[in-house]
C-alpha cells in the first residue's frame, strides 16, 4: 500500500513537474480510453446485433421457401438462407477477432415477427412476408451504415454487408410492390 502511494505520488508529482502540457496530454489519453471503451462497447452490441439478425434472416427465408405461395417469394427466402448464412460465418468471425461472445438465437423480436408470420398462409403470408423484409432491411442498413464508419474487424465486417443489404432490399421491396398490386388486382 505505502509502494502504490509512493508510485502514485512519484508520477503525480513528474506531471507536475513537466508542466500543464503533459497533464494535458495524460487528461487527454484518458478521454481517448474512454472513447475507445465505449466505441468498442458499440461495437459489441452491433456485432452481436448482426448476429441475431442474420440468424433471424436464415430462419425467415426457410419460412419464405416454406410458405410463400408465389415463386418469387421462394426464391427470395433461399436467397436470404444462402446470403445471411454465409454473412453469418464472417461476423462470427469478426465476433471472434474483437473477443465477443455470439449469441446463438435470434432476439425476442425477431422470434415474435417470425411466429407471427409462421401462422400465415396464401397471399396474406406473401405481403406481410415482404413488408416484414422491407421493414427489417432498412433497419439493417441503418444499423450497418453506422458501424462501417468505425475501424476494426466489426467495422470491416459492415462495409463488406452492406452491398448485400441493399440488394436484398431492393428485392423485397420489389416483392412488396408485387404483392400490393396482386391484392389490388392490377398485376
Amino acid at each position: 500500500m505505502i509502494r502504490t502511494f509512493v508510485a502514485c505520488s512519484a508520477v503525480a508529482l513528474a506531471l507536475v513537474s513537466a508542466g500543464p502540457m503533459a497533464m494535458a496530454q495524460s487528461t487527454k489519453s484518458a478521454v481517448t480510453g474512454t472513447a475507445a471503451a465505449k466505441a468498442n462497447s458499440a461495437d459489441q452490441a452491433f456485432i452481436k446485433k448482426a448476429i441475431q439478425g442474420n440468424l433471424a434472416e436464415v430462419k425467415m427465408g426457410d419460412l419464405g421457401v416454406e410458405k410463400g405461395k408465389e415463386a418469387d417469394v421462394k426464391t427470395f427466402g433461399k436467397m436470404l438462407v444462402t446470403d445471411h448464412g454465409a454473412a453469418n460465418d464472417k461476423a462470427l468471425q469478426a465476433a471472434k477477432a474483437a473477443g465477443v461472445t455470439p449469441p446463438s438465437q435470434p432476439s425476442d423480436k425477431q422470434q415474435k415477427t417470425y411466429d407471427k408470420l409462421s401462422k400465415l398462409s396464401g397471399e396474406a403470408f406473401d405481403r406481410q412476408y415482404a413488408e416484414a423484409m422491407v421493414e427489417d432491411h432498412k433497419a439493417d442498413i441503418a444499423d450497418y451504415t453506422k458501424a462501417a464508419k468505425g475501424k476494426g474487424p466489426i467495422a470491416d465486417y459492415a462495409k463488406a454487408t452492406l452491398p448485400k443489404l441493399h440488394e436484398h432490399l431492393q428485392k423485397a421491396q420489389a416483392l412488396d410492390k408485387n404483392e400490393t398490386s396482386e391484392k389490388s388486382g392490377a398485376k
